[in-house]
């Protein structure tokens, strides 16, 4: 476990590193998950093993600090991933980013371009969504009033996630996740969708076979960004279909 200060406060994130050829490659959890857990299967898979790898626990989830001023919009998850790669001696690093994740890295990508050379984005948000009660993800979290979040609704939201999503959500703290969440359901401006057509590094988007075409697909593609379905998967699609993931992966990484 290593770590890297990356507030004025000294809040530290820190990350799971394993040893490797350069480029590095850093993987970013979603809302609520942490790095390790979702990442090293991956990591470790023959076709991508090999690299400098860090498996980087977002500000306020999985192993990283918690601070409570912090505003944990997505620039500033990006700023702080940022210092946390300077600290670390990154730089132009091949981010792998799930869900919430692939958001602060199209944000990452568009603040700090020395320390991105290629993107996979893996079924991640690239606009904002309505909010609505009573349901899974950022949405139904943003629907609380932050009060409200704090004072229980944490516990309705843990009944509604289901055990294997709780058992990562449950190491954020419940400020982090809640200001995560609202930022991530209303999105930046302009939006990811809008940053991530505009940067000019190798760019791949990943999502489940199953959910059917990703909207927007030939504007995205106009732009270059290579759009994946990977079968036999849902939203976690490392998770679901490691070797699906694998392959996927190692190819929008082959120059």
């Amino acid at each position: 476990m290593r770590s890297a200060a990356v507030t004025p406060e000294d809040d530290r994130i820190r990350w799971v590193e394993l040893p490797g050829a350069e480029p590095a490659r850093v993987y970013v959890h979603g809302l609520g998950a942490t790095s390790p857990a979702y990442f090293t299967a991956s990591a470790f898979h023959p076709l991508l093993a090999g690299r400098r790898s860090l498996l980087v626990d977002l500000l306020g989830h999985g192993h990283s600090d918690r601070p409570e001023q912090f505003p944990y919009a997505l620039e500033a998850h990006a700023d702080a991933l940022a210092a946390a790669l300077d600290a670390a001696g990154v730089a132009g690093a091949e981010l792998i980013a799930h869900s919430m994740g692939g958001a602060v890295a199209i944000v990452l990508a568009h603040r700090h371009p020395r320390l991105v050379s290629r993107l996979v984005l893996v079924d991640a948000n690239l606009d904002p969504v309505p909010v609505v009660p009573r349901t899974n993800g950022s949405s139904g979290i943003a629907s609380y009033t932050e009060e409200e979040f704090l004072a229980g609704g944490w516990a309705e939201v843990r009944d509604r996630v289901g055990a294997h999503w709780w058992s990562t959500m449950r190491l954020a703290g419940r400020t982090a996740l809640y200001r995560s969440a609202v930022h991530l359901a209303a999105g930046t401006i302009p939006t990811m969708r809008e940053l991530l057509l505009e940067l000019k590094v190798p760019r791949t988007y990943l999502l489940p076979e199953a959910d059917g075409p990703l909207a927007g697909t030939e504007e995205l593609e106009a732009a270059g960004v290579t759009v994946v379905p990977v079968p036999d998967c849902g939203h976690n699609i490392m998770l679901d279909n490691p070797e699906g993931f694998a392959r996927a992966t190692a190819n929008a990484l082959t120059p």
